[in-house]
């Protein structure tokens, strides 16, 4: 019971070709239609070429298959007018509608969404060198607070950190040279790969703003108003919606978080009870945050995860972390692997038709000479092919195991 192995891919403008992930033993594509504004329809004309692009070679005289297959759609943004629960906010969702309908035309069953305010996935430094020189993504808490507080100058940011985070964050600013600031604010606000959207400083405060008194009881609400109307639609047409969590798992620039505890899914998987209205276990997201037990998530809501983003992460103090090997660091990956291999036998069991679950290898180190190249933060290819590779040996070793015992 061998899990799908995927590789994110951006379009043909992604330094890592449709080729080096079928060397790197890939069989499907997770990709996106990143050039459609936020809130717009995808159109099918372009979804028809994307999917004749990643699955076929037309190079040659004769086009062949290429071996991979699109499998999953992320992500597909929801706009900002859904989060905030504005008067327009039904145009938006009846254009959601509608790419999901075309979708399914395409033969797309599985789709990413995440409901994270204003900025997607935040890091605080792109090229953390670790011991060995490789480079990694790390979220420094003191780094966000030199943000918050010094250059953004958030009014009652302060309340938001203990006072001893406050001092270490204000002796680090003090020490930061201007290219060091503008350097930090452009990581966190100039829009990461995936993200589609990133601002500035002038108009991520416009759209901080909008949120005044938008507590999370609220954004739970537009939330719950978004899966009445869209998750009927995907259930209709075999779509299975995957909401990806938040990441990192907490609150910060006063925003509402509702998607980074096992009780935060459990809610949102109830608020509309369909097998179409599930969750992306990002094993780094969601580990980020120690009181997260992934082996919980997988025994308790192992039904609803429609797919999986393996990485790993190494905590440090104050809500810090960085990205580790896929295998080291404080995710229990053979944990992890091995409890959604007892949820792919019960799928099994039951006659699914998902019952093995896609999963990708999440956010690589550069390494060798992907370090020399221009490559998307954290999807370098030769860093992913490693994780990859460690992931499926680790794979194959449960799956021997368990046939043994």
């Amino acid at each position: 019971m061998r899990m799908i192995e995927t590789w994110r891919w951006f379009g043909p403008h992604d330094p890592v070709s449709l080729w080096d992930i079928r060397q790197a033993g890939a069989t499907g594509i997770v990709s996106a239609l990143h050039e459609v504004p936020i809130g717009e329809v995808w159109p099918m004309d372009k979804l028809i070429e994307r999917k004749r692009m990643i699955e076929w070679d037309g190079s040659l005289v004769r086009p062949r298959e290429t071996g991979l297959e699109w499998l999953v759609a992320e992500s597909v943004p929801v706009h900002e007018s859904i989060k905030l629960g504005t008067d327009d906010r039904d145009l938006y969702i009846e254009n959601y509608q509608s790419t999901l309908r075309n979708l399914h035309a395409v033969g797309l069953k599985t789709v990413v969404y995440n409901f994270m305010p204003v900025v997607d996935w935040t890091r605080t430094n792109l090229t953390m060198e670790l011991e060995d020189k490789s480079i990694a993504l790390s979220f420094d808490m003191e780094e966000l607070i030199v943000f918050d507080l010094c250059i953004l100058q958030r009014k009652e940011a302060e309340k938001d950190y203990t006072p001893e985070l406050l001092e270490k964050a204000l002796a680090r600013y003090k020490k930061m040279d201007e290219a060091q600031r503008q350097t930090l604010t452009n990581t966190i606000i100039a829009g990461l790969p995936g993200s589609q959207e990133g601002y500035s400083l002038e108009a991520f405060k416009e759209k901080l703003a909008q949120y005044k008194g938008v507590t999370s009881e609220k954004y739970f609400d537009n939330l719950n108003y978004f899966l009445q109307k869209v998750i009927p639609v995907a259930e209709k047409y075999g779509i299975r919606m995957a909401i990806h969590p938040d990441d990192p798992p907490r609150s910060f620039f006063g925003l509402p978080r509702i998607a980074s505890t096992l009780t935060d899914f459990t809610n949102i998987l109830k608020a509309v009870d369909s097998p179409s209205n599930g969750l992306t276990l990002c094993t780094g997201s969601l580990g980020a945050c120690s009181k997260n037990n992934l082996v919980e998530f997988v025994e308790k809501l192992g039904s609803r995860i429609h797919f999986l983003h393996l990485r790993s992460i190494q905590r440090l103090n104050g809500g810090s972390f960085f990205e580790t090997g896929h295998l080291k660091g404080d995710v229990d990956m053979y944990a992890v692997i091995k409890a959604i291999h007892q949820e792919q036998k019960k799928r099994l069991a039951m006659h699914r038709q998902d019952c093995h679950i896609p999963m990708r290898a999440d956010h690589g180190h550069a390494i060798l000479d992907d370090q020399k190249k221009k490559t998307n933060p954290g999807y370098s290819a030769i860093g992913l092919l490693k994780g990859m590779a460690e992931l499926r040996g680790l794979e194959l070793g449960i799956i021997k195991n368990c046939q043994v015992n």
